[in-house]
């Protein structure tokens, strides 16, 4: 093994270690604030739901890259091919849903208190059980593809197009090809554009709030300081994290999809794959408050803040 085989490896490592870390310890704070306020609030189910598809994913993808890079090649049949590919679309399908789910609930959460919003303030809460539920059967139907064109590479021939170094993809025709890549893609596409609608929505509100209240603050007070600049600033990595790093995993896979020879650079790129199911469950952890005081270790735990 090269060093930079040794390098893809180990990154693989961290990520797979650091994210899993981090989504396992949100887990478990939201279900010490679940035990303490007896409550299952719906941003506390949203974010646990995010956390469940993103350990599904660091787990489904990253263990066998981690394999894969260290040379071990050709450790999987068939059905764990299929299997560990399917879990990982499904997990990646429910990842992009579910984020989009987070920001409508809150834009709506943020939004003015007029009566046009107030039926739908009262409304929304109850659809986020039925939509986490609903995303599930919809990935799961969505993705039933994946497993009838990957095999592993024992039974690999010339007709095969090696998609990752431990699994292959059945020839297929090239209409066929070019359809489920623009569904896939079409699919992501729709649900980012709805979260960086609804994103793009909050920092307008925090912006126009923080124009009308700037005068409550003391003189000299520094606008990086105040909590609505905070909180822009939160929501504005948030969306850059959910837009590009699901977008630029979306255009690749169509590559790898499509591609007849695949170069080594493509291929290297797998290893931005689980970037967001790692870093997002620490960005939850440092815009959350109550997270902060679970790490400390605060028996006082307040009531659940949607915002």
């Amino acid at each position: 093994m090269d060093i930079s085989e040794l390098a893809y490896a180990f990154l693989f490592l961290f990520q797979i270690v650091f994210g899993v870390s981090g989504n396992v310890f949100l887990l478990l704070a939201y279900r010490h604030v679940v035990s303490i306020t007896h409550q299952l609030n719906p941003p506390v189910l949203i974010v646990a739901h995010l956390a469940l598809a993103n350990t599904m994913d660091l787990l489904s993808r990253g263990i066998p890259e981690f394999l894969s890079a260290w040379g071990w090649n050709n450790f999987l049949d068939d059905v764990a091919c299929k299997i560990l590919l399917y879990i990982y679309r499904v997990a990646r399908g429910i990842d992009i849903c579910t984020t989009c789910l987070l920001s409508i609930f809150q834009a709506i959460t943020i939004s003015s208190g007029t009566s046009q919003w107030a039926g739908v303030k009262t409304q929304f809460p109850r659809c986020i059980l039925p939509s986490c539920l609903l995303s599930w059967v919809l990935n799961l139907l969505f993705d039933m593809t994946t497993p009838m064109f990957i095999m592993g590479l024992g039974n690999s021939t010339n007709m095969n197009s090696v998609i990752l170094k431990y699994c292959s993809s059945i020839s297929i025709s090239a209409v066929t090809s070019l359809i489920i890549a623009v569904g896939l893609f079409l699919r992501d596409m729709l649900f980012v554009g709805l979260m960086s609608v609804a994103s793009g929505y909050m920092v307008f509100v925090l912006h126009r709030h923080h124009w009308q209240v700037r005068h409550l603050y003391r003189a000299g007070c520094s606008p990086k300081t105040m909590p609505e600049v905070r909180a822009a600033k939160r929501i504005i990595a948030l969306v850059t994290l959910y837009v590009f790093l699901p977008g630029r995993n979306t255009i690749t896979l169509s590559f790898l999809l499509n591609m007849k020879i695949h170069p080594p650079l493509i291929l290297r790129s797998n290893i931005m794959s689980l970037t967001f199911s790692a870093v997002s469950p620490f960005l939850m952890i440092l815009s959350d408050r109550r997270i902060r005081k679970f790490w400390k270790r605060d028996s006082h735990i307040p009531k659940l803040d949607p915002s």
